[in-house]
């Protein structure tokens, strides 16, 4: 199928952005990486009146270090962000996470801005995100604010920014020297979209754990924390009996999908098994 007709823009600058949104607000779409708005024109599951082109605005690629945070530019091709060396230093479970989305045409095309702002359940960029804790910085008519990640995804494909905002930078805190960390992903075949993913970020402290950061995707409508499973790790070492009582947890926590691809008892049961596997990996 081809898209319904729409209009087209190809601002180089944010205000520029701002302003289109302002103009045609909820009839607007932001062209990021097209890895999923093009599809969906294409079948006609979107049919803006416009699409603004984010693609010729050069200040929103980048990746620098900032203190304790990494910042990265919406439109960061995902292939950049597995290759650079700040983030394999400073975000190695991000490197991890990236190297399951899709495949090599799709991550380098696509941007970190946009699978954030799409929030797809299944995607592994925002359940890092959520793992760590970060937070992005979104530009609209009235300036700039930033919404932490607990805050950002509300729902399917839903987040909180306004019909006449932007995302124009994503936020991630430097993992502590010595964090212990692993992703585990189901899907049926490799850059398959995720049927349960499931991340873990790990501080020891003299044998025991001091943090834990537990993230799933996939196996609900939104990528959240699971809070039951790192309650569970915390101040107890990482051994068979607490990773098993936490992936336990974990499962019990979460609001499982049934929908053609699993059974919500199915989703329930991967969300064990991969909790259990990454705290594994990362207690190794």
């Amino acid at each position: 199928m081809k898209p319904a007709a729409f209009d087209y823009q190809a601002p180089t600058t944010v205000e520029e952005v701002v302003a289109l949104l302002g103009r045609h607000g909820g009839e607007a779409r932001l062209l990021a990486g097209g890895q999923t708005l093009v599809p969906m024109m294409n079948f006609r599951l979107a049919t803006p009146a416009i699409v603004v082109d984010l693609n010729r605005i050069p200040e929103l690629a980048y990746i620098k270090n900032d203190n304790d945070v990494v910042r990265i530019g919406a439109m960061t091709r995902q292939r950049a962000v597995e290759f650079s060396d700040i983030v394999a230093r400073d975000l190695p479970v991000l490197q991890a996470a990236i190297r399951m989305v899709g495949h090599l045409p799709t991550r380098s095309r696509g941007t970190i801005g946009g699978s954030i702002a799409n929030a797809d359940a299944a995607a592994e960029i925002p359940m890092v995100l959520q793992a760590l804790g970060g937070e992005v910085s979104v530009r609209g008519p009235s300036g700039e604010r930033r919404i932490a990640a607990a805050d950002l995804i509300e729902d399917a494909m839903i987040t909180s920014l306004a019909e006449d905002e932007v995302l124009t930078e994503v936020r991630f805190p430097k993992m502590a020297p010595g964090a212990r960390f692993a992703v585990e992903e189901f899907s049926r075949r490799h850059g398959d979209f995720a049927i349960a993913a499931v991340t873990v970020v790990l501080e020891m402290d003299k044998g025991v754990c001091a943090s834990a950061r537990i993230a799933a995707a996939g196996v609900s409508a939104c990528s959240r924390r699971i809070a039951a499973a790192e309650d569970v790790l915390r101040g107890r070492a990482v051994d068979p009996d607490s990773i098993a009582a936490a992936a336990a947890a974990a499962a019990d926590a979460i609001e499982p999908l049934d929908d053609r691809n699993a059974s919500a008892d199915y989703r329930r049961h991967l969300t064990r098994i991969l909790t259990g596997r990454a705290l594994q990996r990362a207690a190794a």
